[in-house]
């Protein structure tokens, strides 16, 4: 019934441009519009008092930045529910996280945000000053409207109960203790932070291809090759985390020179933080997974994988040369974060160099299939002040199948004489325990996994920040939790976690 005032985004723009030629005033107002409330009635009337057409643009469900289980209702449902109200001309969904380009495709003559906002301490994510700039670019002007202030977030988390019970009651507490606004501020403050991160470079290779069946003589996968993606993986993976959240970064690791490194590291990594040895003896680590399509709402099916690994450790003369430039910089940096595959970089040598002249060290000692059995943290390392590891790294580290968790977890932190320590399980749960006997057992955000992959990077990197900044372990563990869930939801490593994707869920998981 109102379905044509549902208009495609790449229609939008010349629809818009038609309507300004003819002299119709258009007013804007863009939001998520998960739940219509009274709020919303108010101030889209208001909106429509301003001028001759009023457009609703709302951010389409793959960029909406409310935490898990946001948006409540799809695209469909809050497109149509829009289009049902009188006051409103035009619906788009927009697919992107911000509302800059929003404004770029309505180009609105006023663009209106709540009253609220004339404050912009109240901008969750800081990114008013680059709306109101949108829209002067745009030839518009900014209006603020509304009355009646109702919260979406929080009438959705009360009452329509989108989050399971054991997230539902983890929050409840953190809010107890914690508001949005002091989640911001702690995010904010990894700004300032300087980090060296010192790790085994992998590059993450996916090679997509359809399963056509099993050849008749071998009974050997048979499947037709679609295209590849080459990802950043390993410590440059954490790399473009926490550049997310802090540009002081450098980054040390080592590569080989084969003929197609150059162009895709220049993708993933800011020539200026480059301090990459490059040696043409050494292989570039590469890990190939042959995956099929994604297919929607299901996890990425993973056929199988091929490793492209150096034969032998570095050189001894190389390895010198990494030893000396760790040891000349080390202290310039507030934090250290170590992420140690086993592929080469990580000698003795500069394991006992990390741990003894690091202001601050963060440990994730991986265990993979390259090295099952000999990269155990308990074995490499006696002193680390945070750490990270799963449940097979612990159970290793134990040399038991059959442990307490949590008891495991504390007596290897106090070997290591660490003031933060994660245990990562998962779809079972997070435990995170904090010198002075604090803890917590945080749920997953996330149920819904497309690729857990990169997951655990994404949890050490944040938490690892947090830890610097000696948040509480409660708020420590829930940050690293929300940057997993979003891992969990991309392919591998294809992009770095949003640092506002991080802060909205964040603070919306506490709007209880």
């Amino acid at each position: 019934m109102f379905f044509h005032k549902i208009i495609p985004f790449e229609k939008a723009p010349l629809l818009f441009q038609r309507l300004k030629k003819r002299g119709r005033k258009i007013v804007q107002c863009h939001g998520t519009f998960d739940l219509i409330h009274p709020g919303h009635i108010h101030h889209l009337e208001e909106a429509k008092s301003l001028g001759d057409i009023l457009v609703a643009t709302a951010t389409d469900e793959n960029h909406v930045n409310k935490g898990p289980g946001r948006p409540y209702f799809n695209d469909e449902l809050r497109a149509r529910t829009l289009s049902a109200l009188e006051c409103v001309d035009y619906v788009v969904m927009i697919p992107f996280t911000g509302a800059v380009e929003a404004i770029e495709c309505v180009r609105p003559d006023i663009y209106c945000k709540g009253r609220e906002y004339e404050d912009p301490a109240h901008d969750v994510t800081g990114r008013i000053h680059e709306d109101v700039a949108a829209v002067k670019r745009c030839g518009g002007r900014m209006s603020y409207v509304g009355d009646v202030v109702f919260s979406s977030t929080r009438l959705i988390n009360q009452h329509l109960q989108p989050l399971p019970k054991p997230v539902r009651e983890f929050c409840s507490k953190l809010a107890d203790r914690f508001s949005p606004a002091d989640v911001r501020e702690a995010v904010e403050g990894f700004s300032k932070l300087r980090v060296l991160i010192i790790g085994d470079i992998i590059m993450d290779r996916y090679s997509y291809l359809t399963v056509q069946g099993l050849t008749s003589k071998n009974r050997i996968i048979s499947g037709r090759y679609l295209r590849e993606e080459t990802q950043a993986g390993g410590a440059l993976a954490v790399y473009r985390h926490v550049k997310q959240f802090t540009r002081n970064v450098k980054l040390v690791g080592l590569v080989g020179t084969e003929p197609w490194l150059r162009r895709d590291l220049r993708r993933f990594l800011d020539i200026r933080d480059d301090w990459l040895f490059r040696d043409a003896a050494f292989t570039t680590v590469v890990k190939q997974r042959f995956v099929e399509p994604l297919s929607e709402g299901k996890e990425l099916s993973k056929l199988f994988a091929v490793n492209f690994l150096a034969a032998e450790q570095p050189r001894p003369a190389l390895h010198r040369a990494i030893l000396h430039r760790i040891e000349r910089e080390i202290r310039r940096f507030d934090l250290v974060m170590v992420a140690d595959f086993g592929h080469g970089l990580l000698q003795d040598q500069v394991r006992k160099l990390v741990q003894e002249k690091s202001p601050f060290l963060a440990l994730n000692c991986q265990t993979n299939s390259a090295n099952h059995g000999f990269n155990i943290i308990s074995r490499q390392y006696q002193r680390v002040d945070a750490f990270s590891l799963d449940a097979q790294e612990l159970l290793l580290s134990c040399g038991r199948r059959h442990i307490h968790f949590a008891g495991e977890l504390s007596s290897l932190r106090r070997k290591l004489k660490s003031s933060y320590a994660w245990l990562t399980r998962g779809a079972v749960e997070t435990i995170g325990l904090q010198a002075g006997g604090a803890s917590c057992l945080c749920p997953p955000f996330e149920n819904e996994v497309t690729d857990t992959v990169g997951a655990g990077d994404a949890f050490f990197s944040i938490a690892s920040l947090a830890a610097k900044q000696k948040l509480p372990i409660s708020l420590a563990t829930f940050l690293g939790q929300l940057a997993g869930a979003q891992a969990v939801k991309i392919v591998g490593n294809s992009r770095p976690i949003s640092k506002d994707k991080l802060l909205k869920g964040g603070m919306s998981l506490l709007n209880l």
